[in-house]
This record gives structure tokens, C-alpha cells and sequence, in this order.
């Protein structure tokens, strides 16, 4: 599998080339929001990928799973796969990755499928060298290079959702518990804030929803907000104006 993060390994090592206590300890740098998404090029359920091109100019979501044939991340993979279309009609594509190898992979859509509901037409990441849970900082170098022999308890920590941009850059990041079952409707509910406030210069506010009024951005001055306002906003704070959500 070649991975094509270059920048962040030529960091690693500068880091760790300078680190005099640990010289032979890999640093790796830590994502963050509005950090550019790793390119990797890898095997899926759907054929050889790279991920940037496969993204193209649309919106992604990629999220991680610890084994296959576990069961919360059966209940995930399946709901998933029913959402599809409501993420399609945002313009999203959406991708699971498990450490587990392409193989395996295909056996295990079948019991998602029969006990969920739904077929996984998204493809399906296969890692089972870890090297995709390592460049998105999900595992530790210290971790290996195999998935075989491992158990979901020493890959719990590669349980994270990503929400990526045209740009390609990191909109969201949200890691859970392997006991704990994620909301992807919360994450539709975020996809659409992010595409909203992508095209605004609105915020939303907490717990909104599609067709909740939103925030004006504070680097909005009035005279501004009048030209993109013109029916006007309550003002509760200086700092906080309150309007109807742009169409």
C-alpha cells in the first residue's frame, strides 16, 4: 500500500531526528481540524483507490472501524448504508475503513446486510497493515504492522469519524468508544451546518436544526448584515445576532 502523506512524515522525521532523548522514537503529527486529509492510495471493497481523486470535488466522510464482524460496528455500517442516499443528496460521498483485509470485508457485508437491513454499496477500506489508522493518527507507531492477530480491544482507539471538504481539508473529527454506538444522524445534522456555513457567513447555533435561524458571524459588521439582511436580525448581545437561515 503506498501512502502519499509525505509532509506530515518528512515532519515525523525532522521531529524525530531532533528529538535527542528518543532518537529512535517516530513522531507523528497530530491532526487537526483544517489540516489537509492524508492521501493514501489503498484496496476497498470497490477496487484500488487513491483518496483525493476518489473524494474529486464533492464532500466525504470516512469512518473507522476496529475488526470486522464486531457487533456495534455492524449496527454502524448498515445504518450507514440506509443514510446514503441523504448524504448523496448533499453531495457526499461516504467510505468505512476496518484493519481487517478486503477479504474479510465482503464476508462481513453480508451479515450487515441480513441482520441490518441494508446493502453496503459504499466501498470498504482495507488495512491490515494499520498504516491508514497510523496516518490518521488513530493508532501508534509503536502498534505494528499487521492486523492479523490483533483484537478490537487493541485497536479501540480506531473508532473515529472524518468529515472532509472540497478542499480536502479535515471539517470534523469525532472519536467513540468501542461500546458506544455513533450517531450518524448527528453527523448529517453536522454536514449540513458545515455546507450552510461554508456558503454563509452564518454559525448555527446549538442544537440546531435544517430551517432553525442561525448566528451572523461576528466578523460580519452591521453595515454588512443590512446588504445580506435586508429584513433585518434580533440583536440578544452586540456579539451575538440572531436571523432567519439564508436559502
Amino acid at each position: 500500500m503506498a501512502l502519499l502523506w509525505k509532509h506530515r512524515r518528512q515532519e515525523a522525521s525532522h521531529a524525530s531526528k531532533s528529538n535527542t532523548n528518543h532518537p529512535k522514537e517516530e513522531f507523528v503529527m497530530p491532526l487537526r481540524i483544517n489540516d489537509t486529509a492524508p492521501d493514501f492510495t489503498a484496496e476497498t471493497t470497490q477496487g484500488t483507490i487513491r483518496f483525493h481523486d476518489w473524494i474529486g470535488d464533492g464532500w466525504a466522510i470516512l469512518f473507522s472501524h476496529p475488526k470486522d464482524f464486531t457487533p456495534v460496528c455492524t449496527t454502524e455500517l448498515g445504518y450507514m448504508a440506509g443514510l446514503q442516499p441523504e448524504f448523496a443528496k448533499r453531495n457526499c460521498k461516504i467510505i468505512g475503513l476496518s484493519v481487517d483485509p478486503v477479504g474479510q470485508h465482503g464476508k462481513w457485508s453480508g451479515d450487515i446486510e441480513e441482520t441490518q437491513g441494508h446493502k453496503v454499496d459504499y466501498p470498504m477500506i482495507g488495512d491490515p497493515t494499520l498504516q491508514i489508522a497510523k496516518l490518521y493518527d488513530m493508532l501508534p507507531a509503536a502498534a505494528g504492522d499487521s492486523s492479523e492477530g490483533r483484537t478490537p480491544a487493541d485497536n479501540a482507539t480506531v473508532r473515529t469519524v472524518f468529515v472532509i471538504g472540497p478542499d480536502k481539508k479535515i471539517k470534523l473529527m469525532l472519536s467513540y468508544p468501542m461500546s458506544t454506538g455513533r450517531n450518524f444522524d448527528e453527523i448529517l445534522r453536522v454536514l449540513d451546518s458545515i455546507q450552510l456555513t461554508s456558503r454563509h457567513k452564518v454559525a448555527t447555533p446549538v442544537n440546531w436544526k435544517p430551517g432553525d435561524d442561525v448566528i451572523i458571524s461576528t466578523a460580519v459588521s452591521d453595515e454588512e448584515a443590512k446588504q445580506l439582511y435586508p429584513d433585518g436580525w434580533q440583536t440578544l448581545k452586540p456579539y451575538l445576532r440572531v436571523v432567519r437561515q439564508p436559502q
